[in-house]
This record gives structure tokens, sequence and C-alpha cells, in this order.
């Protein structure tokens, strides 16, 4: 019997600690902690990785301060536009969505699309229908609203440009908003799930790497599991997830020396910025990122929690 372990994390980027305020720094750790401890309650019951991912994602997306389910980001048009995915190792199952409304969570949309539409990859308004005829929960747009979020919007929707999670016009940092986890159970199996509310002002229905699987999640029991944050479109380019777990199983890289490489040397080398989380079959965790900090955290049986966000 397997030990069990759970990684998160709640975005990377240039997180300023001369910017966090105490009772901040004390909400986002509060927040990462509830994840951590939902996804194990589930581990240590015996459950499955699959469904402490989807728990440890859905609780981030329930908190607003999270850039995913409820605190997501304002596009263009002023409304919200959510991805998610996730996969699971022992068999390579996977289900993703993007441009999702008023579903009060996008992860566990994903998990469904994964069981039941016969699909992978799900998209717009008639995710939105197939969610429907799932019977699963909607909000409406008020519980979407933050006003920190609504700010940001303010302060560039009438530009061409879009903007990170946190803005950089009031505070000096920049942040590629997503939540993810990965996790390992006690029969062996990894899994992985993300979700995201995008970039402040995005157009055009843009997607980043959050829902495509290879690129922003990957599992397969033979190598790894990984949940990605960054700027996608890099992420993309790189297919990061899938690249980690190749260079494990194709070329024996362990667990770190893949993650390093790939985030450390490859996408610098592109200009990517932003960091992943990644879990192999035996236990060994990676919280690896390449920007000032990482909202972040772990738990292994047997061991004390961490959390951190800077470097």
């Amino acid at each position: 019997m397997n030990k069990h372990a759970i990684a998160i994390h709640g975005g990377a980027g240039t997180i300023l600690r001369a910017l966090m305020t105490p009772e901040k720094e004390a909400q986002y750790k509060t927040g990462l902690q509830n994840a951590l401890i939902a996804g194990n309650e589930i581990l240590s019951a015996g459950g499955s990785s699959l469904d402490a991912v989807e728990a440890a994602v859905m609780s981030m997306e329930n908190f607003p301060l999270f850039n995913a389910g409820k605190g997501a980001v304002f596009t263009n048009k002023g409304t919200h536009e959510m991805d998610a995915s996730i996969m699971e190792g022992k068999n390579l199952e996977a289900g993703a969505v993007s441009g999702i409304s008023n579903v009060q969570n996008p992860v566990h949309l994903a998990k469904i699309i994964m069981q039941k539409s016969g699909h992978v990859f799900l998209q717009g308004s008639d995710a939105e229908l197939f969610a429907k005829t799932m019977n699963l929960p909607f909000q409406n747009n008020e519980y979407f609203f933050t006003a920190e979020r609504f700010k940001q919007w303010q302060d560039v929707k009438d530009s061409d440009t879009y903007q990170l999670d946190h803005t950089v016009l009031e505070t000096g940092e920049k942040k590629f908003g997503t939540v993810g986890a990965v996790a390992l159970d006690i029969h062996g199996n990894l899994a992985a799930a993300t979700s995201t509310g995008g970039m402040t002002n995005k157009r055009f229905g843009r997607v980043g790497d959050s829902p495509i699987i290879g690129a922003g999640t990957y599992a397969n029991n033979n190598s790894c599991a990984i949940s990605c944050t960054g700027h996608g479109e890099y992420f993309m380019r790189a297919v990061v997830a899938y690249d980690i777990s190749c260079l494990m199983e194709y070329k024996g890289y362990t667990l770190k020396q893949a993650c390093n490489y790939v985030v450390k040397d490859k996408l610098v080398k592109m200009g990517g910025e932003g960091g992943l989380i990644g879990l192999d079959a035996s236990g060994n965790i990676e919280l690896c990122f390449n920007s000032d900090g990482m909202y972040r955290g772990y738990l292994k049986q047997g061991e004390d929690p961490f959390i951190g966000i800077y470097e």
C-alpha cells in the first residue's frame, strides 16, 4: 500500500512580499490550507487521487482570492469565461472544458465530461448545456463578482491590453492566476487537475494552457502528475506538462531533473514565466517555478504540511 500525497498551487508570478499585507497573506494561506485539507481527507480515507484533486481544486474555485470559479477575472465584455481540466494517471482518461460561464465548479464539469460525455474536451455554451443536463450547480453573475476583480478590469477595459491576475498598475505585481492539484492515492494512482478564469480583459475567446491536456495538465502512472500555472501561450507551445512526463518515461529523468530542465531552462529561453507542481509514483513532490513566487503547498502522509508563497 502506497503512502498518499497531494500538492496544490494557486498561481505563480511576481508576488512581492513588500506589497502583501499580513491580513491578505493569512487569507491566501487559509485558502491553500483548506484545499490541502479537502484533498487529504479523501486520500486519508482511501479515496482516489482523482476525487482528491477535484476536491482540492473545487475548494480553491470557491475561494474568491484565487482566479478560478468564484474569483474568476473579467473578460473584455465584462463576463467570466472559465477553463478547467482533469486527468487520471492509471488509464490516461481526461476531461476538459473552456469558455464557460456561471458553472459553479468548472473542474467538476471537466470530471463529468471525462466520465459521462464520451468526449475529452467541450467548450462554450454547449458545454454549459451538457452541465445542465447533468444537473451541475450554476450560479448567477453576482456570485462571480468581486470588487477587486472588477477594479482590475476597469483599469484596462478601454485598452487593447489584457492583464494578468494582479494589476501591475496598482501593485507592481503580475500573477498568473490558475489553481491546480496533483495527488497520489494509496492504490498508487496519480491524478492532476487545473482550473482558471484566464486573463483580465481577454478577448476573442482566448484560451490558455489550463484546459489543454499535455500543456497545462497531465497525469500518467508511469511517470508523474503535473499542473501548470504561467503565461499560457508559452506553456502551450512547449507542451510543458507532457514534456516533463516524456523526459521521465523516455529519457529516465527524475521528476526533479525534468521539472528543472523544462521550467528553469527551456521555458526561460523562450521567455515563458510561471511554474508547476509535480508528483511522481514514488511520492516525490516538486514545486518548481521561474518567477518570484508561487502560491503552493503539499501534504504527504506522515509529514507536516508545507505552505509557501515567496521563493
